[in-house]
Formats: structure tokens, sequence, C-alpha cells
């Protein structure tokens, strides 16, 4: 259980604050129940949805819940936009760690102690990875996801067996970098950039669900054009980014 004074592994205890930054884009079928799991397993974390131009009543279900803070988008921007919102306001309000968590169910709130627990081992980013020990089925969308990982073995010698997880944990230091330079999306691409650039990254094994309601970011449209902007921006873009630590 995580709590504001929690037991990571063992006998050890720290004062922590921890948010859960939950993009939400029509996701009112899902999203009682994704603050509900998280209360359960993690009760003493705080949960931020960022309302992504919802046109269904996401925000009005999340304004009329105790359990969470609301930041309205006033348009959908997307998921990377919405996620890097969440991150600034965590650095902002000077959270140690804040972990990015879908609001359509897909991700298990019981992997949370766990990656707190990898990341108070020294990482500064944990991903939450479907493949780590399990094998990855056959599909056009892991066929793409595999282009990325290939790119980022390349480009950064990083092995991540699920580079387009959306279940991802970062300190505080990644989270005052990402609030600092408008360019990082939280996307594979700035996961390589940063490994290449010695952030220290690993991934745990979790399981996923299936979306069972509301409307996925990524039609298949949508989905090639994404890992083909990935694979671009890894193996040319971020060769002419500059990291500035502030």
């Amino acid at each position: 259980m995580v709590k504001s004074s929690n037991q990571i592994t063992g006998d050890t205890r720290t004062q922590m604050k921890v948010l859960a930054v939950i993009p939400a884009y029509n996701e009112e079928q899902s999203i009682t129940n994704v603050i509900n799991d998280l209360c359960e397993f993690v009760p003493d974390v705080d949960i931020l949805i960022i309302n992504d131009g919802s046109s269904d009543n996401t925000s009005e279900i999340c304004k009329t819940n105790p359990k969470c803070k609301l930041i309205d988008m006033p348009f959908n921007v997307g998921l990377a936009y919405a996620v890097q919102t969440g991150l600034i306001y965590a650095a902002v309000q000077d959270y140690d760690y804040a972990f990015q968590f879908d609001g359509d169910g897909q991700h298990k709130a019981e992997y949370i102690n766990d990656l707190l627990a990898k990341g108070e081992t020294g990482y500064d980013i944990v991903i939450g990875s479907r493949f780590l020990t399990k094998k990855r089925p056959l599909s056009l969308r892991t066929f793409g996801s595999g282009l990325v990982r290939a790119a980022m073995y390349l480009t950064a010698r990083i092995k991540i067996t699920d580079p387009t997880s959306g279940l991802r944990l970062y300190n505080k230091k990644l989270l005052h970098e990402f609030a600092k330079n408008i360019n990082y999306e939280p996307e594979p691409d700035t996961i390589a950039y940063l490994a290449r650039n010695g952030v220290k990254i690993c991934e745990i094994q979790v399981a996923m669900d299936e979306r069972e309601h509301g409307t996925s970011y990524f039609t298949f449209v949508k989905s090639v054009s994404y890992m083909l902007r990935m694979c671009f921006s890894i193996m040319i873009i971020q060769w002419f980014r500059k990291r500035e630590v502030k």
C-alpha cells in the first residue's frame, strides 16, 4: 500500500508524494472504475484526471468525485500533451513520483506498488511491460512496436520490450526535466533519447486488460502514422536534440 508514509519494501519507509496522471478522452463508462481501482490498491496516491476535450460526461463525473483532481483541456490536444500536462503539474506541486495510468480500464492498479518499489532502487523511469517475460502476439501493431524497439536499441542500446506501454513511472528528477523542456513528449522517442543520455530506465512485467468502453486515441491509420513517426524521430530527429538539465 502506498501512503504519504508508506512501506515500499520490507521495513523501508519513506515519506513520498505520489500522483496518478490519467489522460481521459470520452471515458465516462470507465473512469469511475479506474478511480476506484486506484483507491483500492494505492489509497493514498493522489489522482489527477486530464480531461482531454471529451464530448461525453467524463468531466462531469470527475468533478463530482471527491477522490480525484481534474484539469479540463479546452480541446482535444492528444495523449502525449495530456500526459505532459499532468507531469508538469506533478513537478510544480513537488511530487516525488508520478505515474501515467490509462483512463480506459486497461491498466491494473495492483502493479503500482511494484513500479514504485523498482523506482526506489534507483531507476528514473519504470515501464510496465506486457512482454518482458510473456510472448508477444503476432499483429500489425506488435510489428510496428518491433520497429520502434529496434530503433531504440540501435540508437540508445536499450532493450525495451514494450515501448508503447502507457504505464510508466517517473521520479522527481525526471518530472522537473519534463516540466522544463517543452519538447519532452512522454513517448518512445523521448525514452530513447533519455536512455542515450544516461537516464536509468527499466521494465517490470505487468498484465493489461482489453478496452471495454469509450473511444481509443488511436485508430488504425493513426497507429501506423504514430509508429512511423516514432521510428523517424528516434533514428533521425533525436540526434539534433540537446539535453538541458536545469
